[in-house]
């Protein structure tokens, strides 16, 4: 299989609420600089680099941004990188976006923002996309606390039409619940992917009864999380990658997938290459023996 003639459209579809997405998708997180995400002495990545990269997943079919307000470096926005590569925007474009965190102008992470607070956060994504709405938005939290607040203060910018539909990021179960019992909640981003521990699998298991997209991050990065993806892969893994004329990456991401139709993916990348890689592994079709061989995997970056 060559990558340049799979798209991701190889990968099937799900709705986000009324809207249709392919399932390989595309995070912006690391547009933005070389090296570990969110570190303020990282090196800004090219700006046309990040912008070439944009419009080819768009070529190849990827029609789900993930994307924040606070994915920046010292010159660099994502936001303003997806207005300038993508605007006006295609009809089936869906941009998903994360409120919650913030940070100053030097990178440092500001504590959570308050109910108030979010109307701001969810403006200011508005402004940098150049859009009179926000097609998803995650609330994106970090603990055990309630969310009954935050997530409320949100359905009502929801009621009030500036967003569609609403999600949640790093969350627990009770969060779940606790949502859905304020507004509907079309997907869940949580960190997964192969040597996930069996509670990480109950969410989203949980999400697929519930006909709820489960979006994990970190699928192929694991534990490297910001730093991004290692060679520090299990034999199984890199096995199966041989078997199949792929990187180590590419199963990592196709095994993700296998997971529920319900799972999206949305890895990134700022190289051509490695784009066209994850979203030829939208066509990777693995057998039960190596998926199992896989999910039995103890894998270093997992």
């Amino acid at each position: 299989m060559t990558s340049q003639t799979i798209t991701a459209a190889a990968s099937g579809t799900w709705t986000l609420g009324d809207l249709t997405v392919n399932r390989m998708g595309f995070g912006t997180m690391r547009l933005t600089q070389h090296g570990e995400a969110f570190a303020p002495e990282a090196v800004p990545r090219d700006r046309d680099q990040a912008i070439a990269v944009l419009r080819r997943a768009v070529e190849l079919g990827v029609n789900h941004i993930d994307t924040a307000a606070f994915y920046f470096s010292s010159s660099r926005s994502a936001n303003e990188l997806v207005n300038r590569a993508l605007a006006p925007y295609p009809h089936e474009l869906v941009i998903t976006t994360k409120v919650g965190p913030g940070r100053d102008p030097s990178g440092q992470w500001l504590p959570h923002a308050t109910p108030e607070q979010l109307r701001g956060q969810v403006e200011e994504n508005l402004r940098q996309l150049g859009r009179d709405h926000l097609d998803v938005v995650n609330l994106r939290i970090v603990g055990s606390d309630s969310i009954a607040e935050r997530f409320g203060a949100l359905a009502d910018l929801r009621a009030a039409g500036l967003i569609r539909h609403l999600g949640l990021s790093n969350v627990r179960g009770h969060h779940l619940a606790e949502a859905r019992s304020i507004a509907p909640v079309v997907c869940v981003q949580n960190m997964y992917g192969i040597g996930a521990a069996p509670e990480q699998k109950e969410l989203l298991d949980i999400c697929g009864e519930q006909g709820i997209a489960f979006v994990p991050f970190y699928s192929i990065a694991g534990t490297g999380r910001t730093a991004g993806a290692t060679d520090g892969h299990s034999a199984e893994v890199r096995s199966v990658a041989r078997s199949h004329g792929v990187s180590a990456a590419q199963i990592r991401l196709a095994w993700t997938l296998h997971q529920g139709s319900h799972v999206l993916a949305i890895p990134g990348t700022g190289d051509l290459g490695h784009l066209a890689e994850n979203v030829a592994a939208g066509g990777l079709r693995l057998s039960e023996g190596e998926l199992l061989g896989l999910a039995a995997a103890s894998d270093e970056t997992a």
